[in-house]
């Protein structure tokens, strides 16, 4: 997996990596079937590479979450949750440090991409198009990287059931043109399904 390094945000991965192990390897994961999914987007070589950087740094922000909540077992409570709710505003905070080697791409991954289709999301709550485009696509990704992974607060999701989520939040949580061609590369080949250690029944 090719990256774009810059040294700070490298060096905020690599505490991440020792923080929250699962967190650092849900980016891995996140950034891999990014540079997949990429070339069916059709995005320039360039851009794909803004995208796959941009997937692997989604989650920075939460080397500034306490590892209580991280890695809590269980749910979290209303308080909690807010603290989690931060993350993407902080990791874009701490990434504006980087902005001579960090694109204004990567960047908005890191910000929004737990922003909503409808407007329901966070930080900004911003609605449809005016959520950048990498921001939209990290965040099937993102979802779907979660369903299907073991978590400390849940097992993993069977994939017919990780697909059928994608499809009832299609248009209100994601992006509808994104939902069916991700769902489709899901299914292919190419996919890196090797990395769930699980099989699609079609």
């Amino acid at each position: 997996m090719m990256l774009i390094k810059d040294e700070i945000n490298e060096a905020g991965m690599e505490l991440l990596a020792k923080k929250s192990p699962s967190s650092y390897n849900h980016c891995i994961r996140v950034a891999m079937i990014a540079q997949q999914f990429a070339p069916r987007l059709n995005l320039s070589p360039e851009q794909q590479q803004l995208l796959v950087h941009g997937c692997y740094l989604h989650d920075l922000g939460k080397l500034f979450i306490p590892s209580s909540i991280l890695e809590r077992e269980g749910g979290l409570s209303d308080e909690e949750w807010q603290v989690m709710k931060l993350h993407p505003s902080c990791g874009g905070q701490a990434s504006e440090r980087c902005r001579n080697s960090l694109s204004q791409d990567a960047l908005d991954v890191i910000t929004y991409h737990h922003e909503r289709w409808d407007g329901g999301g966070y930080p900004e709550g911003l609605t449809g198009p005016s959520i950048p485009y990498f921001a939209r696509i990290c965040a099937i990704i993102d979802t779907f990287d979660s369903m299907i992974s073991n978590r400390c607060y849940r097992k993993s999701m069977p994939y017919e059931e990780a697909i059928a989520e994608l499809r009832k939040n299609s248009g209100t949580q994601f992006d509808p043109e994104l939902v069916e061609p991700f769902i489709a590369f899901t299914a292919s080949p190419s996919f890196p399904m090797i990395m769930y250690k699980m099989s699609i029944a079609i």
